[in-house]
């Protein structure tokens, strides 16, 4: 296990100590704000990397304003919120998803569960310690911005990919996010998915600009920063708008498009360098 997923690395002071195993990996998706992709990143990129034998579970961290089961047109009959009422099990409340990998769909609209409280805290805790020992990849697709539960499920992650655009708002709210996963939670490094890019390389250009400004004003500890670590671009394709208006993976409708095998890449770049440790 690389010293980036070493579980003293991510925890915030007054957060959890999550204890990860070789048996799993818990990566969050998330981003600054809504609209910039991120369920549909976090869907298709479970997809991409069941393909390549992985074996993956996506949670729907989003617990007020849950999506992931419009994207995947899946009607849960027993959601997240069953288990932490105790209604059902977690064995019962996952269901295959389109494209080969399993989903822990949350619902929506659940207004006691937009707020952080112990007992979230607690069932969260449960139901990540009970995920770990089956999956090789648990991919958090949490809620946009800096809320409690937002924040405290990213805490739970080992890895953090933070999805934005390169639109000014997108990238103004990436660095907030990203200000204060690395001064709440100590973060050395996060991970940059940039989606929707106009011209190759866009993407790292704009990492490169995130960070001089991050070198500037964020210091996680004395003499240490925040290192962004460019995963992938995106590039901006009318296949998504098309995939998504069908409630289908893009990975399975059009694989061979420009934004499908820019997210097989980054399959295969997690797969490689944060699954292996490399």
């Amino acid at each position: 296990m690389s010293e980036e997923l070493q579980p003293g690395n991510t925890t915030p002071a007054a957060g959890p100590q999550v204890p990860l195993t070789p048996h799993g990996k818990v990566m969050a998706v998330t981003s600054g704000k809504g609209g910039v992709g991120k369920t549909f990143v976090s869907a298709n990129l479970a997809a991409a990397l069941a393909k390549r034998g992985q074996k993956v579970l996506v949670l729907d961290a989003d617990l007020g304003l849950a999506n992931l089961d419009v994207v995947l047109n899946l009607y849960p009959k027993v959601t997240l919120h069953d288990v932490f009422s105790g209604k059902a099990s977690i064995e019962e409340a996952i269901i295959q998803a389109p494209g080969g990998f399993s989903v822990l769909l949350a619902g929506s609209g659940m207004v006691e569960y937009s707020r952080l409280t112990p007992e979230i805290r607690a069932d969260f805790l449960r139901i990540i310690d009970g995920l770990l020992p089956r999956y090789d990849v648990v991919l958090l697709d949490t809620g946009a911005g800096i809320s409690d539960v937002v924040l405290f499920a990213v805490s739970l992650a080992s890895v953090v990919l933070v999805v934005a655009t390169p639109e000014p708002t997108s990238l103004t709210d990436a660095y907030a996010t990203i200000k204060v996963l690395a001064g709440q939670q100590k973060r050395a490094n996060v991970h940059m998915v940039i989606n929707q890019t106009a011209r190759l390389g866009d993407g790292r250009a704009i990492t490169g600009q995130l960070q001089q400004v991050l070198d500037r004003f964020v210091v996680t500890e004395p003499g240490r920063g925040v290192k962004l670590v460019h995963l992938a671009d995106i590039p901006a394709d009318p296949s998504v708008r098309q995939a998504v208006m069908r409630r289908q993976l893009l990975m399975q409708t059009l694989p061979g498009c420009p934004a499908a095998l820019a997210v097989a890449q980054l399959a295969r770049k997690i797969e490689e360098t944060v699954i292996s440790g490399g």
